[in-house]
């Protein structure tokens, strides 16, 4: 893969199933957020977030391990499957001591710009709305600060 600045790379979504290929596994968390275009990622990012029936044999990828798929929602991208982004949104919610917040407060900030400035069609959980509430001002004020 090629570097953004010579003009002839991968998007993210490319780079995610050239690196998943043959797995049986879901994007989750900052990967999802990516796969979604919700944020734009790191420069020389290399860990990739999924859930996966087992713990896989690659390092570079997080694997969360879950007893089934089912339950979570998705959305196909071709042959990509990534979680819904409110699937991701209130994943990320819940287990927010372990994630990549700036990720999160990045993606919710361009929701909302993207939205007319409204969080309007998230559906966040009841357990996550104390959480999401305590951060939601946060992520409007992002590209502010």
């Amino acid at each position: 893969m090629e570097t953004v600045g010579s003009g002839n790379y991968l998007s993210n979504r490319e780079w995610f199933r050239d690196a998943l290929r043959g797995q049986n596994v879901i994007l989750c968390y900052t990967s999802a957020l990516e796969c979604h275009q919700l944020f734009l990622g790191y420069l020389n990012e290399s860990q990739i977030d999924v859930y996966a029936l087992d713990k896989g044999e690659y390092s570079n990828i997080n694997y969360h391990v879950v007893e089934s798929f089912e339950g979570i929602e998705t959305v196909r991208f071709d042959d990509l499957v990534c979680t819904s982004v409110n699937q991701t949104v209130n994943d990320m919610l819940a287990d927010f001591d372990n994630i990549d917040e700036q990720s999160l407060i990045e993606a919710l900030w361009y929701y909302y710009v993207t939205h007319n400035k409204s969080f309007d069609g998230l559906d966040i959980s009841p357990q996550n709305m104390a959480r999401f509430g305590s951060i939601k001002d946060w992520a409007v004020g992002y590209k502010e600060e």
